[in-house]
């Protein structure tokens, strides 16, 4: 969404000005307090929570996804949470229908306010401005790339996608395999450059709502503080236990390569410690959620608070910024 900001709310005069239904975007990294705003402005405005979170879909990962937990899902209607396996594949694609139909469902109900909650920068894309559909999946196509990649070493897929698409090679890191073997699997089914055909064929915004995205930021070092802590307590409440129930179940699935659980797999291989998939656990979340303040960055028309979800004044400011868009309607 574009348009003129206005400045005394920091809202787009478009959103303030439009009678569709209002949904709340509660975006920022990993461990920033976004369940606990969720929930109190849930409480305060009648809300739906829908989660926005990659790992947060499957069922029986619960200590390592950091997914709200029984009780807090009692305080307010969730959605998205537990709706897949792990050994069933769920794409950005899948998200961004099921979460649009729920939005739908949500709207309907009058007085109902839609909050979609988490960390899943791609989600929240695939949600608010759409996916590029392309070609399908060319499964023997992606395992000849990945057997060349390990040929080849980690920078090959860059440089031959460099060779096709020098435009989406310059958006994409060169050790982002599973984004460079799409662009690639595109450009060779398609017979055209993937940044010709979004250019040409466009996307899917979503349609028919009001968005406001309030975004998280505090500081880096009280995060990484508090990440740090998370990362032992789920270790500490049995993450080994459960990836191991979830392996003689599942299988080593793709889910399973997350953060916390590729750690606890190390243990249960003998390839690490449990001090070192402490260790690495942490800081993996620590990279992670840097990542995620650069993605969501680039979101655009954020009221970014620089403060935890869970501190007082977070919630008075971002109660004032709903507030001032439903006095509206």
């Amino acid at each position: 969404m574009t348009g003129i900001v206005d400045q005394e709310s920091g809202i787009s005069r478009d959103t303030l000005l439009s009678r569709d239904p209002l949904v709340v975007i509660l975006l920022g990294p990993t461990g920033s307090g976004k369940t606990a705003l969720s929930l109190e402005l849930a409480a305060r405005f009648n809300g739906e929570i829908v989660s926005c979170d990659s790992v947060a879909v499957y069922r029986g990962m619960e200590l390592g996804t950091a997914k709200p937990t029984r009780e807090e899902r009692n305080r307010a209607p969730h959605h998205l949470i537990d709706v897949a396996d792990p050994d069933e594949p769920f794409t950005a694609g899948a998200y961004s229908r099921l979460a649009r139909e729920r939005l739908q469902e949500i709207g309907a109900r009058k007085r109902h306010l839609p909050i979609v909650t988490g960390g899943t920068g791609l989600y929240l894309r695939a949600l608010t401005e759409g996916l590029f559909a392309g070609p399908g999946r060319q499964e023997k196509l992606r395992a000849r790339l990945r057997q060349s990649m390990e040929r080849h070493g980690s920078g090959w897929l860059h440089r031959l996608l460099a060779r096709l698409d020098p435009a989406t090679a310059d958006r994409i890191h060169a050790n982002d395999s599973p984004k460079l073997i799409r662009a690639i699997e595109v450009c060779l089914e398609a017979r055209s450059p993937l940044s010709t055909l979004l250019q040409n064929e466009g996307k899917n915004p979503l349609t028919g709502f009001r968005l406001l995205r309030i975004g998280l930021s505090p500081p880096r070092a009280a995060l990484y503080e508090r990440l740090n802590r998370r990362c032992a307590e789920m270790f500490a409440a049995g993450l080994v236990e459960e990836t191991r129930g979830l392996l003689a179940r599942f299988g080593p699935v793709k889910a399973l390569d997350s953060l916390g659980y590729r750690q606890a797999r190390g243990v249960l291989d003998g390839s690490l410690s449990l001090d070192d998939a402490i260790k690495a656990a942490k800081q993996g979340h620590r990279n992670y959620a840097k990542r995620q303040m650069t993605w969501f960055r680039r979101e655009p028309e954020v009221h970014w608070i620089e403060r935890f979800g869970d501190e007082p004044e977070t919630l008075r400011e971002a109660e004032e910024q709903v507030s001032s868009v439903l006095d509206l309607n």
